[in-house]
């Protein structure tokens, strides 16, 4: 079928779009970001549990991370009064302005009322261990395990998740907004074509992952240095204190998408379009700043749950040895599941596209004039799409979800907790860029289609005579340029649209996967931490031995 009707009603596949796009950015994105807030909890809960000081100083200091919680579903309730009310958008300018002025708002506003709460809950001075602080701190030990300044120090652990993740979220907009050069550089590389534009958006992803990974290890390095890994937990959780806002600016994108949708299904004038498209152009990028709280909290939330896996398995309390040759091998196999993991699902993405192709071929070919729009065809199969669809993502689940699954348990029954270890590492680590570079890469290129649609893009290109039809040359035989403004189903916007095909399943699919990976993985080493001890005291049935340092 060639250049069948985008949104058009007729078209087979456009109520599928529609609900895809509320499944995948709406009921994905929500639950995955609502598995990272429980799944953070859950560490920083285990971790304080396994303290005696934290135990004994009381039942508001153990639920103290719920408390964080609790203060960040206000404040974002509080703050979305000023988009509502007193900063509503005015203009299609001021669409990412406003949106971006609600998170800094919600986190300027989650900072100040944080420390009081810190101040009332958490002692001045305590041990992350079964010791109390006397015991194990007062012999001039220094350890990131006894903390004092209790109340400063949890603070600033919320605080770096906090503004950590708003850098996370602002860098993420740079490189996914057509308000900026690396998009543009992207939709300008369609006018040599489709390659090309393929080649920018990857160099993109790749390079958009340098910042929020930096800002990544500055967090855990300031988290760990004040309060061990219970500050890594709660760092995780501030990074999930916007969450309310960070949400509702996600889900801000797919509504503005399906708006479009309707509004060209329903053949409303062409102005609706124009504005829902500069409204959709604007939910790409917050939706992309989403998945970048979402990968960024995804991996501290990993972190956490790793470090409450070697709390609970006592045995590690010393320290993994990364010279230990099976730890070092698991270190590799971690960092290979992510890859394998996007393998699968992006295979599954082109699987049901193909089928749907052809479904949508089919149905082009045995409904007479339902290419063509002639009044009086008979209506298309809507249904037919949407099932297959929904039936190909139910059976296409299954096999990474055996994946990711299976490695974490497998490998603590046959090789040892430290063999887990390594693996959970390697998958962090291999899965954060992967996910970050995946998810900018797709952003980039939906907003790139969408610049040139607007018609953002100006290239030279050559004059054509009005009265012959022929090129106008000048005196030396080279071409006469002039700058032209690229539209809708012009040769560059077919390169973009192309780019944009690709970058769905990587921005949609594979990249937040990545996410349930990485924490998944965590959450049910954690699970088995006490099954894994059983055998052989933690040595697997192929008792490798341990090498502490």
């Amino acid at each position: 079928v060639k250049n069948p009707p985008e949104d058009a009603p007729r078209t087979p596949a456009t109520i599928a779009d529609n609900v895809g796009d509320n499944v995948g950015d709406v009921a994905g994105m929500g639950s995955d970001l609502f598995g990272s807030f429980a799944e953070a909890t859950c560490a920083a809960l285990v971790i304080a549990a396994q303290s005696h000081d934290l135990v004994s100083a009381g039942w508001d200091t153990l639920v103290f991370p719920l408390y964080i919680s609790s203060v960040g579903i206000l404040v974002c309730g509080a703050v979305s009064f000023v988009a509502t009310d007193f900063y509503p958008v005015k203009n299609e300018q001021s669409i990412e302005l406003v949106l971006k002025t609600q998170l800094a708002l919600t986190t300027i506003g989650m900072t100040v009322c944080m420390y009081p709460i810190c101040a009332m809950f958490i002692p001045e001075e305590f041990f992350l261990g079964p010791k109390t602080f006397v015991s194990a701190c007062m012999d001039g030990a220094a350890s990131s395990k006894c903390v004092t300044s209790g109340p400063l120090s949890a603070f600033c652990c919320v605080c770096a998740g906090l503004w950590g993740g708003l850098i996370i979220g602002f860098v993420t907009e740079y490189y996914t907004s057509h308000s900026y050069t690396p998009v543009r550089e992207v939709a300008r590389s369609t006018e040599t074509g489709a390659a090309t534009n393929i080649i920018y958006g990857l160099a993109l992803g790749y390079k958009s992952t340098i910042i929020p990974v930096t800002i990544l290890a500055g967090i855990v390095f300031v988290a760990f240095s004040l309060m061990d890994m219970y500050g890594v937990a709660l760092a995780a959780l501030g990074m999930l204190g916007t969450l309310s806002t960070c949400l509702a600016i996600d889900v801000y994108g797919p509504i503005c998408d399906n708006a479009g949708g309707i509004a060209e299904m329903a053949e409303l004038p062409a102005g609706v379009r124009e504005k829902t498209d500069a409204l959709d152009a604007a939910g790409n990028t917050t939706a992309a700043i989403g998945k970048g709280f979402a990968i960024g909290s995804a991996a501290l939330v990993s972190l956490a749950l790793t470090a409450a896996f070697v709390t609970r398995t006592a045995v590690l309390e010393r320290g993994v040895n990364m010279l230990n040759p099976v730890v070092f091998a698991f270190l590799l196999i971690g960092s290979m599941l992510p890859y394998w993991f996007s393998a699968m699902t992006m295979k599954s993405v082109g699987v049901a596209a193909i089928e749907m192709v052809k479904e949508v071929k089919r149905q082009f070919d045995t409904i007479p004039g339902l290419l063509e729009g002639t009044p009086g065809h008979a209506p298309p199969d809507h249904e037919r799409c949407i099932k297959i669809s929904t039936d190909a993502s139910l059976r296409e689940m299954v096999p990474p979800a055996i994946l990711v699954i299976t490695a974490p348990i497998l490998t603590g029954v046959f090789f040892g907790v430290e063999a887990v270890v390594g693996l959970l590492a390697g998958g962090l680590v291999s899965g954060v860029q992967l996910a970050i570079s995946a998810s900018n890469t797709g952003g980039a290129w939906d907003n790139a289609k969408k610049f040139v649609e607007k018609g953002g893009l100006v290239i030279d290109m050559p004059k054509i005579d009005e009265v012959t039809g022929e090129v106008v040359r000048n005196m030396d035989g080279t071409p006469v340029l002039v700058p032209t403004r690229q539209r809708k189903g012009g040769e560059c916007h077919k390169a973009a649209v192309i780019g944009d095909t690709v970058g769905d399943p990587l921005k949609d699919t594979s990249g937040p996967a990545l996410n349930i990976l990485m924490k998944l993985m965590a959450i049910i080493s954690l699970v088995f931490a006490d099954f894994f001890m059983s055998i052989n005291n933690g040595q697997g049935y192929f008792n490798v031995p341990r090498q502490a340092f």
